[in-house]
């Protein structure tokens, strides 16, 4: 549903053109310092506003509505929320009818009956993400003696960094989008995270990312390029009594469970469902194969808008592997 996690619970909560957004974090531990301030950073990271993002520019003003007292987490569940205000007012009702090729148009229509929140994609929007980009933060400093580094390694199917803007201008020309891979790197976890069989690292890492729409691929370490690689070749070679290994294959998991050395993830993101360019596709208003010129503000690219939404995600299962190890540790005394 709108919740995952053992210890750290998040819920999320919204719809696009709804009064506002946000999330529920609960079991957050008491006495971690954390102000609005704290969010910026990452909250500008997923601002639109760059070449290849929507034309929708909102305020994303933090509220912290409970949780936090005179600067600190009290222990109860901490409630964020953004409010909407730069929401377009035309009438989405057309893509019921005809709904967007790839998009949650026509499975929600079904699913719900016709009672979906089809404005600007409802509960389906990008912009819910900003629940996962909040929970993050208070997630790293939950796990503070781990460090994140994220980027776009991909773009349009190249891996050439200075081609990224011709790549976006081309596709902004056509009316069309690209999508590309993040590879998300945390180092400093330490041995032991993850709980098999079905809580393993890369189970509660890989849930979290599938829920970011728009994701259609996770992998870990070398990930599906290790189909070139013989198990010699493959095997991370253990080095030092710490567990650091000769290479990293495998993403510093074994076994579902941290190894102390870096977790690499990497994550698919598909080119924009939205496009600008007719596409033809099936009318059931109609009953016939018509074609659909889309309006709004979209982002050619969504992938630029969401490592810290990636990194977030890695960062909460994380905190939540962090939380249940602690308190095994505490049971055995």
């Amino acid at each position: 549903m709108n919740t995952i996690g053992r210890l750290l619970k998040i819920s999320i909560y919204g719809e696009s053109h709804g009064a506002e957004v946000g999330v529920l974090v609960d079991g957050v531990p008491a006495g971690i310092a954390l102000k609005e301030t704290d969010f910026e950073e990452d909250l500008l990271r997923r601002k639109a506003g760059r070449l290849g993002t929507t034309k929708r520019l909102e305020a994303d003003t933090i509220n912290i509505k409970s949780g936090v007292f005179n600067g600190y987490t009290t222990g109860g569940a901490i409630l964020l929320s953004f409010e909407n205000h730069n929401q377009n007012s035309k009438d989405y009702s057309n893509l019921v009818d005809h709904p967007r090729p790839s998009h949650a148009d026509f499975v929600a229509n079904v699913k719900y009956d016709g009672y979906q929140d089809y404005r600007g994609g409802g509960t389906f929007s990008g912009r819910l993400t900003l629940g996962l980009v909040a929970a993050g933060v208070i997630a790293k400093k939950i796990i503070s003696t781990i460090s994140f580094s994220t980027e776009i390694i991909n773009l349009g199917g190249t891996t050439d960094k200075n081609e990224f803007e011709n790549v976006l201008t081309k596709a902004l020309e056509a009316g069309d989008s690209v999508g590309g891979i993040v590879e998300i790197k945390a180092k400093g976890a330490e041995i032991g995270l993850g709980e098999p069989y079905f809580d393993s690292l890369e189970s509660t890492i890989s849930h979290l990312l599938f829920a970011v729409g728009g994701v259609k691929g996770v992998s870990f370490g070398t990930g599906f390029e290790g189909v070139n690689l013989t198990g010699k070749s493959f095997n991370d070679v253990i080095l030092r009594a710490d567990g650091t290994t000769k290479s990293n294959h495998s993403g510093g998991i074994n076994g579902g469970i941290s190894n102390g050395n870096d977790i690499v993830v990497k994550v698919f993101v598909k080119p924009t469902s939205s496009i600008f360019m007719p596409q033809a596709t099936y009318s059931f208003k109609s009953q016939r194969v018509e074609e659909l010129k889309i309006d709004g503000r979209h982002d050619t690219a969504i992938i630029l808008r969401t490592c810290p939404v990636l990194e977030a995600c890695v960062a909460i299962a994380l905190a939540d592997a962090y939380l249940i190890r602690k308190s095994y540790k505490k049971q055995k005394g």
